[in-house]
């Protein structure tokens, strides 16, 4: 299909032909895609179609972003009988537009709430310009995501009342620069100036202005209000016992350090495997590449015909276990490691052991449950 006279400019199109030319667009653009056979094209053509469709989202996302919080105004349950939400049967904004754009209504808040700082708006038929600009103007020009609109938006609000109007417009402008690849005073000779962050990465730039700026509302300096960490186990479930658990960044930081070095897509999975415990008994498994004596870490051995650790394939070393059940192992290790240290705290007359309490038949025949001593879960014993 093709566009029917296309407009030079958005502004040039006829008011009532508006809603016809973006429904020939979107047939237009649905039957290129769906003419588009990913898995066959050549590296470089799917990078720039993925680039592409990316790019068009961010445009289309910014659109829906306005055309979202029009519609909030419009719906505003104060405007009474005139208002498009009771007009339609509906209780409120949110509800209007759930059912209107078939999202969700946690979908409807997030647009609403974005659109409240990075949207001009015209609620009495009088605009109102958006608090945040620069942000709306990426929005705009399709060069901003949401994701990385919602992060500067939130931090810049987080900010308001707590420092000076200009460093607010700075740390915008600033982000915004590094979410759209821009060059701005803020960045220029920086690091990585002229590269588009992803919002992972925009995120931590953006806890980083806002503890230089305002370092009280980062860290309280009240040992009374400062966060501890805390880790709680709940109710047996399905077999599994969930894990609550809250953390400071600096055990984080310790525990990603561990994490992230057997987790790395530039090393081998990690493999467990029985040791000898201090009594020679073997009794659980231990993370290959640690040194339970000295606790220094070696390099996984490269060589393929090593089949414990490598299964032939230079591109996958046979461990299926998901990331979570690598570091639930990981864990495991730890604990074990730490209760057969020699310096561990003595429980009356040796370190602390598990109590496994298991009917001798089930015991002799390799089947059966066995009871941890304060579990109530029983645990198989199948050899």
């Amino acid at each position: 299909m093709t566009l029917t006279a296309p407009p030079a400019t958005a502004g040039s199109v006829p008011e009532g032909s508006r809603v016809s030319v973006i429904a020939q667009v979107g047939a237009l653009l649905a039957s290129v895609v769906d003419g588009v056979r990913f898995g066959q094209l050549e590296d470089a053509e799917a990078v720039a179609v993925l680039a592409a469709l990316e790019g068009l989202g961010r445009k289309v996302d910014g659109a829906r972003l306005r055309a979202t919080t029009d519609i909030g105004v419009r719906a505003e349950t104060d405007l009474g009988n005139g208002s498009l939400a009771y007009q339609n049967g509906c209780r409120n904004r949110v509800e209007f537009i759930t059912q209107l754009a078939g999202i969700s209504g946690r979908e409807a808040k997030r647009r609403l709430k974005l659109g409240e700082t990075a949207v001009e708006r015209t609620p009495l038929g009088l605009p109102i310009p958006a608090r945040y600009p620069v942000i709306a103007d990426g929005l705009t020009r399709g060069e901003l995501g949401v994701e990385s609109a919602e992060i500067i938006a939130s931090t810049l609000t987080a900010l308001q009342g707590k420092v000076l109007p200009d460093d607010i417009d700075r740390v915008e402008r600033a982000l915004v620069a590094t979410a759209t690849g821009a060059i701005t005073p803020e960045t220029a000779g920086l690091p990585g100036a002229g590269i588009r962050f992803a919002p992972d990465v925009l995120r931590a730039q953006a806890m980083e202005w806002q503890a230089r700026l305002d370092p009280d509302g980062t860290a309280p300096n009240d040992d009374v209000t400062e966060a501890k960490s805390t880790l709680t186990f709940g109710l047996l479930r399905n077999g599994l016992y969930p894990l609550r658990a809250d953390v400071t960044p600096e055990l984080r930081g310790i525990m990603d350090t561990l994490f992230d070095t057997y987790l790395s897509a530039r090393s081998r999975t990690p493999m467990f495997r029985p040791t000898e415990s201090l009594d020679g008994s073997t009794d659980g498994a231990t993370l290959d590449g640690i040194d339970e004596a000295d606790g220094n870490t070696e390099r996984f051995s490269a060589d393929p015909s090593s089949a414990e650790q490598y299964s032939g394939d230079t591109r996958f070393d046979g461990d299926r276990r998901t990331a979570g059940e690598k570091r639930a192992d990981m864990l495991r290790d730890v604990f074990q490691a730490a209760a057969r240290d020699p310096k561990i705290l003595i429980m009356g007359a040796g370190a602390p052991i598990v109590m496994i309490h298991v009917n001798a038949t089930d015991l002799d025949n390799d089947r059966g449950v066995g009871w941890i001593d304060g579990v109530e879960a029983p645990s198989a014993c199948a050899g």
